[in-house]
């Protein structure tokens, strides 16, 4: 029984250093937080100037899009990796299924160049 109680040592400490750490990032905030705050100190901070608007307010529908296209475009290289190391391995289905996954979000890309998705006018 004691051999058995051994081997799930590792999870246990596991889960008792994880909690230590939840708690001090949970309790560490309320101790270094601010204060005695004055307007200055905690007014926000945009780029070296105040904020000339609320942060509420809407934002272009483009850059959510160029985000969504980085993601995209992101994940592709994520594929790209692994395909790349296990490239020996996989031969010519591997080569060309990649090739007809790099095909597909190339013509994506070039119907969003085409509808004009990238342009900032």
């Amino acid at each position: 029984m004691n051999e058995l109680l051994s081997q799930y040592l590792p999870v246990i400490l596991f889960i008792g250093l994880s909690a230590v750490i939840g708690a001090a990032l949970l309790f560490v905030p309320f101790m270094v937080a601010v204060k005695n705050p004055d307007p200055e100190k905690v007014s926000a901070y945009e780029c070296g100037f105040d904020p000339f608007d609320d942060a509420r307010m809407k934002f272009d529908v483009r850059f959510y899009l160029v985000a969504i296209l980085f993601i995209i475009f992101d994940l592709e290289v994520a594929f790209l990796f692994p395909w790349a190391v296990a490239f020996g391995d996989v031969g010519w289905f591997g080569f060309w299924s990649m090739m007809i996954f790099l095909g597909v979000l190339t013509i994506g890309f070039i119907y969003e160049w085409r509808k004009g998705a990238l342009e900032w006018d």
